[in-house]
């Protein structure tokens, strides 16, 4: 995106990532939660926030429908102010891994390019993209805000999966597939088993 603001320089601070990790005692970390509406994205990311909050880790999770009722109000579903959408919430995450905190983010995301963007502003290791895989069918089934009923009645133009396409990840770090398993638990822990392995969090004995 252009740069239209000018005279301004970048101010680094005192105080670095790797000191707030060394208070944290762990890394910060984005983990990017991607997949169809009614996949359970939001679900697992709030579990796992629940997991991590008990072990003491600094956490928070960005949610796809909270962020689009304050920071992100101005944009709609056009594949432009999805772009825009995903890019402004990238920044945001960046900043919160930044501060050494384990930001989760829960958004369809549907394009793949714009979460391959988000990925290249952050250092190597700083973002984690979990694919949350889930048959089309069964998130239809689940359809817990009933947008998908409506979709298909033409009442949503551009919805992901019915109108508008949605581009699953290549490579992601991690797949969580809730179709085959439907316990939120279980599939949060996977998250936590993925981080202790790669040491973003200490394991627990």
């Amino acid at each position: 995106m252009e740069q239209k603001a000018t005279n301004i320089f970048w101010h680094d601070g005192d105080i670095t990532k790797a000191d707030r990790e060394r208070v944290h005692k762990h890394r910060g970390v984005c983990i990017w939660f991607t997949g169809l509406s009614g996949s359970g994205k939001s679900t697992i990311a709030n579990e796992v926030q629940n997991l991590l909050f008990e072990r003491g880790v600094h956490t928070y999770v960005l949610d796809g429908d909270n962020v689009r009722h304050g920071l992100n109000k101005d944009l709609g579903f056009s594949p432009e102010d999805r772009t825009e959408n995903i890019r402004r919430i990238g920044e945001v995450a960046k900043l919160f891994v930044d501060a050494g905190t384990v930001v989760m983010t829960a958004f369809i995301s549907p394009y793949r390019a714009d979460r391959d963007q988000v990925r290249e502003i952050m250092p190597e290791g700083d973002f984690v993209e979990v694919y949350v895989e889930c048959d089309l069918a069964v998130c239809e089934e689940r359809d817990p805000k009933g947008l998908y009923k409506k979709a298909r009645a033409g009442e949503i133009p551009e919805f992901t999966g019915i109108s508008a396409p949605y581009e699953a990840p290549e490579k992601p770090e991690l797949v969580v597939n809730t179709s085959e398993e439907t316990d939120v638990r279980k599939n949060a822990q996977k998250v936590i088993r993925f981080l202790e392995e790669k040491q973003y969090i200490p394991a627990q004995d």
